[in-house]
């Protein structure tokens, strides 16, 4: 029987993440488990896509730092297997420059990614803005809120649409949980990449790829969003008037 795995919040309160490194190099894999081993985390290690997944029913990870470039399995099938087992973060490494393998990512459920070479310490920082975003919010700003059919307990993390629960990725969550805060305004992507992500730089095609897996959970027709409405020349709006159109 396949392993589900419980949320990420009920498992990082009060001790250090628990982080699997997955990369086929083994001078990358060396190197990063240095720096987040001594950034305080508990990393375990994987080189193929097998046993990544053998490693992570093992030992439940917090977060998956994961190479896209694997032998056998690729990441991206990787990612969709623990995806499947439940709302396990995932942070990806890629060598390739090409935009399409990025965004290939991001769309299987990754919540972050690097691209090769990069600066371990971005990395390690990459991880833990990740992580603090799987953290129980406080009282002061975890109160629930809803609009249009749509719910949101932050301090739970759990979101639905006229009560039926939405498989959200962290970023998801965090990007519907600032749009049903701020209705009616406009926000660009480059606004978005820094309140929601919390970057000041970064691939814009995140956020596009984020607000279109996002559309495709809460709109009744994502071809014709209503919710999240595009302002061109400007980026989205969150929206609660049905009749108006994107």
């Amino acid at each position: 029987m396949q392993q589900q795995y419980e949320p990420v919040e009920a498992r990082t309160s009060g001790r250090p993440a628990r982080i699997l490194v997955v990369d086929d190099d083994p001078t990358v894999a060396e190197v990063v488990a240095g720096y987040l081993d001594r950034a305080g985390h508990l990393v375990d290690r994987a080189d193929d896509g097998p046993t990544a997944l053998t490693r992570a029913d093992a030992h439940r990870p917090d977060l998956v730092v994961l190479d896209l470039m694997l032998p056998g399995m690729d990441g991206l099938e990787v990612c969709r297997r623990l995806r499947a087992r439940g709302p396990v973060p995932v942070v990806m490494l890629t060598a390739r420059g090409d935009e399409e393998d990025r965004i290939l990512g991001l769309e299987v459920g990754a919540d972050d990614y690097v691209t090769k070479p990069f600066s371990p310490r971005e990395l390690v920082l990459r991880v833990e803005s990740v992580l603090r975003r799987t953290r129980p919010q406080t009282a002061s700003t975890g109160r629930p809120i809803g609009a249009a059919g749509l719910t949101l307990d932050p301090a739970a993390r759990r979101a639905a649409k006229h009560d039926a629960e939405l498989a959200l990725t962290l970023r998801e969550f965090d990007l519907l949980s600032f749009f049903l805060r701020h209705p009616g305004r406009a926000f660009s992507r480059e606004d978005l990449m820094r309140e929601v992500w919390g970057w000041d730089f970064g691939d814009l095609s995140t956020v596009t790829v984020h607000v279109r897996r996002l559309r495709g959970k809460i709109e009744d027709d994502p071809a014709r969003p209503r919710l999240i409405q595009t302002v061109w020349g400007v980026g989205y709006r969150f929206g609660t008037d049905a009749g108006e159109t994107s």
